[in-house]
């Protein structure tokens, strides 16, 4: 795509960046359901970053474990599941874990392009908008939004709200079998009673899934809390404090691998990197 490059690392995360990475100014991270993987959720991000090319996206994918409500079966999963009533709701063992990587996420992009937390977004899917709710809310610092689709609050009696400004966006199928609706109407009421100030809950005549109409909505959410910004673009590393491998890496990624083509010397890398950041090429 000339809009953004797609990045799998080999470990189940993919990155979907601006074409130009100097033209990020934002960051969501959407962590997929239970069984799946980052795959699931790819072909959204590529139709998200299509259209908010401000945007990067990152996909992590959950641990292999046994899982109890599946005859403990192994599948990627970002904690255990015993059953999806409240009381079994409560201890979902290994969900400290997972916000750690989430948490992690956030802050080596924070530490690596200056970007503000402010410019930040969770969004997941089932267990994965679940994770995304109890990760966010509980940060030290507050974050642009949350996007849950088809999720709920896992342990509802260990989160501790230290962010009720944090606005969330929920779309959930009023005909979910697995999650049902009302699962969506108790965790809405649950954090408002918490604090949560602004949270947005719209139903679709869907099953435990995502609809086109839901997927419009959900990115007009994310245009809404994350526009685009130039004053927050990433401060991304110099080119002329780069090896030569950071260098052709960068290169590769912006698609310049033709241009690059017989150049030799350390220089001229740095100033093809240069001139494609400052919009010459």
């Amino acid at each position: 795509s000339n809009t953004h490059v797609t990045e799998r690392d080999g470990s189940g995360t993919i990155t979907v960046s601006p074409r130009n990475e100097a033209d990020q100014s934002g960051l969501v991270v959407i962590c997929h359901g239970l069984g799946d993987t980052a795959e699931g959720f790819a072909d959204v991000a590529e139709q998200f970053a299509s259209q908010l090319p401000h945007l990067k996206f990152v996909l992590p994918t959950a641990p292999t474990k046994p899982v109890t409500m599946n005859m403990g079966m192994p599948m990627p999963s970002w904690y255990d599941i015993v059953g999806l009533d409240e009381r079994s709701n409560e201890n979902c063992k290994g969900i400290e874990e997972s916000q750690a990587r989430i948490k992690a996420i956030l802050q080596k992009e924070h530490e690596e392009t200056g970007l503000p937390y402010s410019r930040m977004m969770l969004g997941g899917f089932s267990q994965g908008g679940a994770l995304s709710l109890f990760t966010g809310l509980q940060l030290e610092e507050t974050l642009a939004g949350i996007i849950v689709w088809s999720g709920y609050l896992p342990a509802a009696s260990k989160l501790k709200m230290t962010q009720p400004k944090t606005k969330v966006w929920h779309g959930h199928g009023t005909q979910d079998p697995l999650v049902q609706y009302a699962m969506a109407e108790k965790t809405k009421s649950r954090l408002k009673e918490a604090g949560l100030e602004d949270y947005t809950l719209k139903s679709y005549p869907i099953p435990h899934t995502v609809s086109p109409d839901e997927l419009r909505e959900a990115m007009t959410f994310l245009n809404k809390v994350l526009p685009p910004d130039n004053s927050f673009k990433v401060q991304l590393k110099d080119p002329s404090s780069m090896s030569v491998k950071e260098l052709k890496g960068a290169i590769r990624k912006a698609g310049l691998g033709n241009k690059a083509v017989g150049l030799m010397e350390k220089s001229e890398f740095i100033k093809l990197l240069q001139d494609h950041r400052d919009g010459k090429l």
